[in-house]
């Protein structure tokens, strides 16, 4: 059964309302049958990127953005990805990769989460 999204208790930080919605967003995923390879992932150093969850899906790699909003108002929560927030979840998936012999097929989703409901944009965006 899924988990909606509840209005945020008083004293809810922002990161335990991401924390709850990459949980949400894991869950979906798994579901779906794709396997968790990393959870936040982070380039060192400052101005880097970070990719909330890398998935496997078969023999595709996948990079996953989440976000969350209360409502589809203002573009909604996929609007809220714009060319800069790509370009640093690419630099951190180029970083990923190479820790990697052979980097595999690779894409990028975005998992939205706005309300009770739970979208997912497969190859939403490109490194190119």
């Amino acid at each position: 059964m899924q988990r909606g999204l509840q209005p945020p208790a008083r004293g809810t930080t922002t990161k335990a309302l991401g924390d709850a919605a990459e949980d949400r967003a894991l869950d979906h995923m798994r579901r779906a049958g794709l396997q968790l390879v990393a959870r936040n992932y982070r380039t060192p150093g400052r101005g880097g990127g970070e990719i909330d969850l890398v998935m496997r899906d078969g023999a595709t790699l996948v990079f996953v953005e989440v976000r969350r909003r209360a409502s589809g108002g203002h573009g909604g929560a996929a609007g809220s990805i714009g060319f800069v927030k790509q370009r640093r979840i690419v630099y951190a998936a180029r970083h990923f990769l190479l820790r990697l012999g052979a980097p595999p097929p690779c894409r990028f989703d975005v998992v939205t989460i706005e309300a009770e409901q739970v979208t997912w944009l497969r190859a939403a965006f490109d490194a190119g």
